[in-house]
């Protein structure tokens, strides 16, 4: 693949607790290990396909801090180029509270800080990017207009596209219309539907308003494609789970990857599917997200049945 993968997302420090539960409401309980951690979806998606050996360009904004230096230290360490984060001072680098319970699950609060202030002019003034890029990816962590842009430039210059629809939110027809691949958990596909509980139906709803094709994400359970030849149940593999974080985006990055080594989209949510599982058996966002290596052993080794 010479032609790089293009991200335009968001760019967090994600300060996480471990904890026994999550905390009811009014509730206060003792949590364990505290860590600071590079985050982001875009910015994990960016550096998931970047560990497969992808090149990768990022769009997005950090604040003047220390936490923006330490987030655009990491993706070029990744070998990400970082050109087109930009800098500002008028809001702080983005921040996501995450509490981890005893089971691997997570619960998160993102203050966007800095990413609420990419803008479509933002997408305008790195065009050329969108002239070579073989696959864009796009989240929901950054303004509305900036993400409806960034497809707008991808479908004019036919760059595949795929939306990772988090956090979820309705999405009309313009948007969908100009998503190749839409790839939502199952708790997204149910709000993107408006509650519909079956995720195969929740898909075929959103393919019918303009998504060419579904992926959903089912954590343990594998995944769901959904697309002109049908449904494919794709079989998860067999991990114990540590943390859950990032193991969505993990998914996003190695199936844009696959998509563009020539892989079909189901072979590409089987690399994605194994990326996820490597993914939450290691604790934190970045940190876990796997190398190349990991992903082509855990494929080769086969999924659980």
């Amino acid at each position: 693949m010479k032609r790089h993968i293009l991200v335009v997302g968001s760019l967090n420090i994600d300060l996480v607790v471990q904890t026994p539960q999550h905390p009811q409401p009014g509730e206060t309980i003792l949590g364990g290990p505290f860590a600071t951690i590079p985050g982001g979806k875009g910015a994990n998606q960016a550096v998931a396909a970047a560990r497969l050996g992808a090149p990768v360009v990022m769009i997005g904004r950090t604040g003047n801090d220390h936490f923006g230096e330490e987030l655009r230290q990491g993706l070029a360490a990744d070998h990400i180029e970082i050109s087109h984060i930009a800098v500002t001072s008028e809001a702080a680098t983005g921040i996501a509270l995450i509490a981890v319970d005893a089971t691997g699950q997570n619960s998160i609060i993102v203050a966007p800080g800095a990413n609420a202030l990419l803008q479509p002019q933002d997408i305008q003034a790195s065009e050329a990017l969108f002239k070579t890029a073989a696959v864009l990816l796009v989240q929901l962590e950054t303004p509305m207009a900036t993400v409806i842009e960034a497809l707008s430039l991808a479908r004019r210059y036919r760059v595949p596209t795929l939306l990772n629809p988090a956090p979820a939110q309705p999405l009309g027809r313009e948007i969908l219309g100009m998503v190749d691949y839409l790839l939502p958990n199952e708790h997204e596909i149910r709000l993107l539907s408006g509650g519909e509980e079956s995720p195969a139906e929740a898909a075929r709803q959103l393919r019918a308003q303009g998504a060419s094709s579904v992926i959903v994400t089912l954590g343990s359970a594998g995944a769901l494609v959904v697309d002109e030849a049908g449904k494919t149940a794709i079989a998860p593999f067999g991990v114990e789970a540590v943390d859950t974080t990032a193991a969505g985006d993990a998914f996003v990055g190695a199936f844009a990857v696959a998509l563009c080594e020539g892989l079909s989209p189901r072979e590409a949510a089987i690399w994605g599917a194994a990326a996820g599982a490597i993914t939450v058996t290691r604790a934190g966002a970045q940190p876990a997200l796997p190398r190349r290596a990991e992903v082509e052993a855990l494929v080769a080794q086969g999924q659980s049945r």
